[in-house]
């Protein structure tokens, strides 16, 4: 006599009407470009879920975003920005910081700095290979940072370190 399997059964046959089967390789979850995360088109709401989703997310060697959960992952859409920069401080060794939606902490490269269609400050993280957008908390925290020379040039203050601010973001925000 065989044993019954234990756990549930995994689908066989096509999907139910207007659903799909999700894989790894196509999970229904994506980030759109305010950051949101959504599944099959349905906003994601819970806090603890989007923070295990923010902190999970991952870039493979190919440039492909997933989510790692332990031992299980699937791969996800991201419309625009990956992250979302949280906090700006500077560090004790004189550098600006970001942290970051993933809860991590890297330097911010300054050279990156550039205004987004929607007017927001975006930057490059994760070693230039992803986009992160500012929070509003964020921006104005880097905006304290900026200070204007007897020159009138912008550059961004970390402790005695002046960090010139790039050009292409002075021509955004008319400088």
């Amino acid at each position: 006599m065989t044993q019954p399997p234990s756990g549930p059964t995994p689908p066989s046959g096509p999907p139910p009407s207007g659903k799909r089967w999700h894989t790894r390789e196509d999970s229904g979850i994506r980030l759109d470009a305010r950051l949101r995360w959504w599944h099959d088109d349905e906003p994601i709401e819970h806090p603890r879920i989007i923070e295990l989703f923010n902190t999970s997310l991952v870039l493979d060697e190919q440039g492909r975003y997933q989510l790692q959960i332990g031992e299980d992952w699937c791969y996800v859409q991201v419309e625009d920005a990956a992250y979302e920069v949280r906090t700006v401080d500077v560090t004790s060794d004189e550098r600006v910081s970001v942290r970051l939606s993933d809860r991590i902490a890297e330097a911010l490269d300054p050279d990156t700095l550039a205004v987004g269609s929607d007017g927001i400050l975006i930057c490059q993280v994760k070693g230039g290979r992803a986009k992160a957008r500012f929070s509003r908390d964020a921006q104005y925290q880097l905006g304290a940072l900026m200070e204007q020379d007897e020159d009138g040039h912008l550059y961004l203050r970390a402790g005695q370190r002046r960090l010139a601010v790039p050009v292409p973001l002075l021509e955004a925000l008319g400088a």
